[in-house]
């Protein structure tokens, strides 16, 4: 019988650390849990897109919290992902605004040419399709959001094609600002 490794305990970068602390300061020591947002954020971005149950678990213990609550709030809030991702996580506004400029056709149309479905990645791991609230940007509808940009007026199929051309062109991922110094080992060509 082989001997089995026990799986590796997920840690933050030295970087990541960093802006923990940096954040930590911001609030009364003992209402480090206001941070948990950013902190999530911090998390998602380390770990490949997605918090884990065992990146919350590491959360909650950098804020020196119970996991529930970590969980509660990821589960919650439709901007962290619970599951691997592809590089790109395409939000789509599917609300009356944009539902009402194309935003059905803009999702049938990302469907058919990332081979995605809502919800899913392509099949090469490019693209996640996400449906989301209201991304209030209601008079460039329909959109799409990925990352901190909104890709807008996307009621063509040269729009968006021309989206997807640029993120498809993209080596990395943008750099996050307390990755000033470069991208850790964890999220190269991520």
């Amino acid at each position: 019988m082989e001997p089995t490794t026990a799986p590796t305990k997920p840690q933050f970068s030295p970087a990541a650390q960093a802006e923990i602390k940096r954040l930590l300061t911001h609030y009364p020591e003992d209402r480090s849990k206001s941070a948990l947002l950013p902190i999530l954020h911090i998390a998602q971005a380390e770990f490949g897109g997605w918090v884990s149950p065992e990146v919350q678990d590491l959360v909650a213990e950098t804020l020196k919290i119970k996991p529930i609550e970590v969980y509660e709030v990821a589960t919650f809030y439709t901007q962290y992902n619970l599951k691997p991702v592809g590089k790109h996580v395409l939000e789509i506004c599917r609300t009356g605004p944009c539902m009402l400029r194309g935003s059905d056709e803009l999702t049938a149309h990302l469907e058919r040419i990332t081979g995605a479905k809502v919800g899913g990645t392509s099949p090469d791991g490019t693209f996640t399709l996400k449906e989301v609230e209201c991304l209030a940007a209601c008079g460039f509808a329909p959109i799409v959001q990925v990352r901190e940009k909104y890709y807008e007026q996307l009621d063509t199929p040269e729009a968006v094609d021309a989206m997807l051309s640029e993120l498809k062109s993209l080596v990395h991922r943008p750099i996050l600002p307390w990755e000033e110094t470069g991208l850790p080992n964890s999220l190269k060509n991520y």
